[in-house]
């Protein structure tokens, strides 16, 4: 098991330090991508607190996860209908 390592990220200003396993480049990445959607969301609400800003970025990001998890889920159902039909013309006499 990969040993968690402490790191200091910065969100709407506030620098928090968070502990993770990832590398310091992958902390840096993760620390820009949720900068760059509270930001997007903070363009359209000006005078918003940040903790608002913060909660619907988060609700934002849980929609496309599970969107995401949706698609897999219906591509691992049509392979598996495609494994069957592969089956089934293997044992047909040609």
């Amino acid at each position: 098991m990969t040993q968690k390592q402490a790191h200091l990220i910065t969100v709407l200003g506030r620098t928090i330090p968070v502990r993770s396993a990832a590398s310091e480049t992958r902390v840096r990445e993760i620390e820009q991508f949720v900068h760059k959607e509270v930001t997007a969301i903070q363009e359209h609400m000006t005078s918003a607190d940040p903790q608002l800003l913060v909660t619907l970025a988060l609700l934002n990001l849980a929609e496309r996860y599970l969107g995401c998890q949706d698609s897999v889920r219906t591509g691992q159902e049509i392979e598996q209908r495609i494994i069957g039909l592969v089956q089934k013309l293997e044992t047909l006499d040609l």
